[in-house]
């Protein structure tokens, strides 16, 4: 099977890349091929000719969309319509990520990819428009759901992933407020690249709720991240009022990998052994 990685150079993207070794025929960041130019990505498919385009290109802002809202969607709903289309064109599957911030969190048990998707963002509104366009353009798609993915070398925008800026901060002696309010699943990037080529091999298609197993709050990753680390620093635990961010997040957004499960796949490990190898480095 020939693969193309489109956002490449984000933590995703990379493992996506390692995981599928010489499968992996073309692979850019945004430099290489904005996702949001639909001739590009035309000629690039055309050069390349591959089986199948793995889309980890996203625009991750959270808060940032609530400002940059043109940024969200050009990236997050226009380019996978402009990479659904290329691929019907090129009669390739495209496998598209997106969020658990689909959700409300209202229903505080693990949502399963039937559940109606109401976002509070405009950062989940563009990622459902993306997975709407993606499912409309009438391409052989996989949609893979997922929440929280942490990684080496994050988002450039954010300063890096979460436990990243937490263990520099910690290492800074900087105060540490975070809150613990909203529980969802974090998910290792490299595992989750693992679980997106496994329902490759397997020829899955549709919508797949992919994370770690286990859940948590983001203060509870927070003190986990520096215990890991053998840090002995205090991480106080905030509301998400208190926090005061511009953007409305769900307060339980975890996701059911039972449809994945189904499929005799092996469950993602629990989040916290992927944690320590993260923090191991």
């Amino acid at each position: 099977m020939k693969v193309a990685v489109v956002g490449a150079t984000g933590q995703l993207g990379r493992a996506v890349v390692e995981r599928l070794g010489p499968r992996a025929v073309w692979s850019g960041g945004r430099d290489a091929l904005d996702v949001r130019d639909a001739e590009a990505i035309r000629t690039m498919l055309g050069k390349v000719g591959p089986h199948a385009v793995v889309n980890a290109a996203a625009y991750n802002d959270v808060d940032g969309s609530e400002t940059h809202p043109d940024e969200a969607f050009s990236a997050n709903a226009v380019g996978p319509a402009h990479l659904a289309r290329a691929c019907r064109e090129a009669g390739a599957l495209l496998v598209h990520v997106s969020s658990d911030y689909v959700f409300d969190g209202a229903k505080q048990a693990p949502y399963d990819e039937d559940d109606p998707a109401l976002p509070l963002s405009v950062y989940g509104v563009s990622k459902l428009a993306g997975e709407q366009l993606v499912v409309a353009s009438g391409t052989p798609f996989l949609l893979v759901r997922t929440s929280g993915v942490l990684g080496a070398g994050g988002s450039r925008v954010k300063g890096g992933s979460f436990v990243e800026r937490i263990l520099a901060r910690a290492r800074a002696g900087e105060p540490l407020r975070v809150v613990n309010d909203q529980v969802f699943a974090p998910t290792y990037a490299p595992d989750l690249a693992a679980a997106l080529v496994r329902l490759l091999e397997r020829g899955a298609r549709g919508l797949f709720h992919v994370t770690n197993s286990g859940s948590c709050t983001w203060h509870e990753l927070a003190v986990a991240s520096v215990d890991l680390a053998g840090l002995q620093v205090a991480v106080q635990p905030i509301s998400s009022d208190e926090l005061r961010r511009p953007a409305c997040r769900p307060a339980y957004s975890v996701l059911s990998n039972a449809r994945y499960g189904a499929l005799g796949l092996p469950p993602l490990r629990p989040w916290r052994d992927a944690l320590r190898e993260l923090v191991a480095g």
